[in-house]
């Protein structure tokens, strides 16, 4: 999937946000908080995931804030149905949850979604992590993490790595990738490759381009699922 060009945005060009929430004072208390930061624009809002597909289609946000327990179509479901979109220029999606270790966590970032964020989140997270992911960077937090690893240690059996997934990687990116995996930041794989920090970020984006990722969400997903990291050792 081709990702979104990167441009700065502006108050001329703010982030367009899309809020889909079951819980009223979920979507006007988020939606009064985010418009009031001037780079920042709520374009749209929905009760249900029925109505996220045709919302993107006309609203186009940048950003859409998903919660995941909805009924009808909840936000795994909805989530789904908008990477499923023909076209290559898709919003990135904030899954919201009140758990912090939500059992649809792996599911989500399966089905696309680039980070999460807990309801109760200060107006200054809630903001910032909109920034984040509208930069093109994940929102993967150690308790994430953690409980990706928690999900793969409970399967019974460790597959090589796949090399059809891996594709043209070379050894340096390859052990990038992996403590990528392990929810490293660029400064503590700077510290512990020996590299800088811009090097570190090469690395990151020459993954993402020869794996047709989108984030460093899908990077710690594809480690994973290709048996790259083996959780259990």
């Amino acid at each position: 999937m081709s990702q979104r060009p990167a441009e700065p945005f502006s108050a001329i060009h703010p982030i367009r946000i899309l809020i889909v929430d079951d819980q009223a004072m979920v979507r006007q208390g988020f939606g009064a908080l985010l418009d009031a930061q001037e780079d920042m624009s709520v374009v749209g809002s929905a009760q249900d995931g029925v109505e996220v597909v045709d919302l993107v289609k006309r609203s186009r946000p940048d950003v859409v804030l998903m919660d995941i327990r909805m009924p009808v179509v909840n936000g795994l479901d909805a989530t789904r149905a908008v990477f499923a979109m023909p076209g290559d220029i898709h919003p990135r999606v904030i899954m919201l949850t009140t758990f912090d270790a939500d059992e649809y966590v792996f599911a989500a970032l399966q089905a696309g979604a680039s980070g999460f964020l807990l309801k109760d989140a200060t107006a200054e997270d809630l903001a910032n992590a909109v920034r984040v992911v509208a930069a093109g960077e994940a929102l993967l937090a150690p308790s994430i993490t953690q409980k990706l690893i928690a999900d793969y240690v409970s399967r019974p059996v460790a597959r090589p790595p796949d090399v059809a997934v891996l594709g043209e990687l070379t050894e340096r990116e390859l052990e990038v990738m992996r403590l990528v995996a392990t929810g490293r930041s660029n400064a503590e794989l700077a510290g512990e490759l020996f590299l800088s920090e811009q090097t570190v970020k090469t690395h990151v984006s020459r993954i993402l381009a020869k794996l047709g990722l989108r984030d460093r969400t899908q990077i710690v997903v594809t480690a994973y699922e290709s048996g790259l990291v083996n959780a259990g050792r």
